[in-house]
């Protein structure tokens, strides 16, 4: 077991290795980040950092899994990404359909 854990955790550290930890860090803060936005709202919510943070931490798992040529890695973190992508999305039209209903709403300036 220790030569396991040796090879595992020292042997075959690198760069890649370290980019798959920061990308796992970031994509686990996702939570962390949803659990405080829902605790402060006292509802579950759903920040927008939430889904950035799961964009970025899935591209860059996705860029690790592809490395490693992990293919069931693969193909759970490209599949995420739609989902991740769509709702950023969605964010975006919501807010640009928002503010023009704000702009349209304005009262004119005589």
């Amino acid at each position: 077991m220790l030569s396991y854990l040796n090879h595992v955790f020292i042997e075959q550290f690198d760069l890649w290795i370290v980019l798959g930890f920061i990308a796992q860090a970031m994509f686990t803060a996702r939570f962390l980040i949803q659990w405080i936005a829902s605790e402060r709202a006292r509802r579950s919510v759903m920040p927008v950092a939430f889904w950035t943070f799961s964009l970025l931490g899935g591209s860059l798992l996705l860029v690790y899994a592809l490395h490693r040529r992990d293919p069931v890695f693969i193909i759970g973190q490209a599949a995420g990404l739609f989902i991740y992508a769509r709702n950023v999305m969605l964010i975006v039209g919501e807010k640009k359909r928002t503010l023009a209903e704000t702009e349209s709403m304005e009262i004119p300036h005589s």
